[in-house]
């Protein structure tokens, strides 16, 4: 990834749809659907390089 601060719409796509899949999984509405979906989208290549290199940025929380 070249630029992590200047992410493809691609991946904006997928950041968007984990926001809003979490905000699902989280309301009183939440469905097991949400949890399968954050899965694969948290799984994606595209999103992995991304959190790796915004980590080597130090732009993210660590993990605990």
């Amino acid at each position: 990834m070249k630029q992590p601060l200047k992410p493809e719409a691609t991946l904006l796509c997928k950041l968007g749809s984990i926001v809003i899949h979490a905000e699902e999984m989280l309301s009183n509405k939440g469905h097991s659907f949400d949890v399968k979906a954050l899965k694969g989208l948290l799984e994606d290549e595209e999103v992995q390089e991304w959190l790796k290199e915004m980590d080597r940025l130090v732009l993210l929380p660590k993990k605990r």
